[in-house]
C-alpha cells in the first residue's frame, strides 16, 4: 500500500511539473489569443484614423501639419488635395490661409472648412485642385457678402454687398460646369447614322457626330457631289424663260 501510494505521488508531481513547463515555453489559451488579435486590430485601425485625420495648425510664422510623421502627413496632405508633390501642396495651402483670413488674420475654422470640402470633391489633378480652391474661396466669401447684406444698416452698403453677393453667385455655379467639363473631355463621341426626318424636317445627309451638344455633319463623298449638282444644276423653268427672253430680243 505504501508502495502504491508512493507511485501516485510521483505521478501527480510528474503531471504538474510538465504543466508547468508548457506554461513557461509559451503555450497559449485561444481566449488569450483571440484578444491580442482584437487589440492588435483596433491599434491598426487607431493609426489608420490618426493618418487620416491630417490637419494644418495655424501659427504666428504660418502653418503646419498636424501629424506625428511630417513625411507622411505631407503625403497624405497633397493627396487630399490632388496635387503631385510637396511644393503644389504648400502653394495651394498658402493661398488658402490667405482667403481664410477674417480682417487681416487667418482663421482656423474657415481653412478647416476649405479643407475638408477640398476632400470631400476629390480633385483628380492639379488643375482640379486650382479649380476647387477657387470653389470653396469663391463660397467662403459669398457667404460673407451674405452676412454684410443682412447687417447691412444704409442704402449704400446693401446695393455694394448684393452686387457682389451676385456675381459671386453667378461664378459658383460656373466653376462647377468648367470642373464637370473637365472631368469628361475625355468622353468618347456618339455616332448616330441612316436619321430619319418626318415632314417639315430638316436632314442631313451623312455621317453626325454628336459631343455633347454639339453636332456636325460629317458629309460623304456622294452626298458632296450631289450637294454640287443641286447647286449647279438651273431650275427647268429659269431655262425656258431664258430661251423665251433670248427668242424675243432676236425678233427684236
Amino acid at each position: 500500500m505504501h508502495r502504491l501510494a508512493a507511485a501516485n505521488d510521483r505521478l501527480t508531481a510528474c503531471r504538474i511539473a510538465r504543466a508547468s513547463d508548457a506554461h513557461f515555453q509559451g503555450d497559449i489559451d485561444m481566449d488569450t489569443a483571440l484578444d491580442l488579435d482584437n487589440a492588435t486590430a483596433m491599434a491598426a485601425t487607431g493609426q489608420t484614423n490618426a493618418a487620416a485625420a491630417v490637419r494644418v495648425i495655424l501659427s504666428p510664422h504660418g502653418f503646419s501639419i498636424d501629424h506625428p510623421d511630417s513625411e507622411l502627413g505631407e503625403r497624405l496632405m497633397a493627396e487630399s488635395l490632388g496635387v503631385a508633390d510637396r511644393d503644389a501642396m504648400h502653394g495651394i495651402l498658402k493661398q488658402l490661409v490667405k482667403a481664410s483670413a477674417k480682417g487681416e488674420r487667418p482663421d482656423a475654422v474657415n481653412l478647416g472648412f476649405m479643407i475638408s470640402m477640398i476632400k470631400s470633391i476629390k480633385p483628380r489633378d492639379s488643375v482640379e485642385a486650382m479649380l476647387v480652391a477657387q470653389m470653396v474661396s469663391v463660397h467662403v466669401m459669398a457667404m460673407r457678402c451674405a452676412y454684410q447684406l443682412a447687417n447691412a444698416d444704409d442704402i449704400a452698403r446693401q446695393d455694394s454687398a448684393a452686387r457682389a453677393l451676385g456675381r459671386l453667385a453667378r461664378t459658383f455655379p460656373a466653376q462647377i460646369e468648367a470642373l464637370n467639363r473637365h472631368r469628361n473631355h475625355a468622353e468618347p463621341a456618339i455616332k448616330v447614322q441612316n436619321v430619319r426626318v418626318g415632314d417639315g424636317g430638316n436632314a442631313i445627309v451623312g455621317n453626325v457626330t454628336q459631343h455633347r451638344s454639339v453636332i456636325v455633319s460629317d458629309k460623304s463623298g456622294a452626298a458632296a457631289a450631289m450637294d454640287a449638282r443641286m447647286h449647279t444644276t438651273p431650275d427647268r423653268g429659269a431655262r425656258e424663260h431664258d430661251s423665251v427672253d433670248a427668242r424675243g430680243e432676236a425678233q427684236g
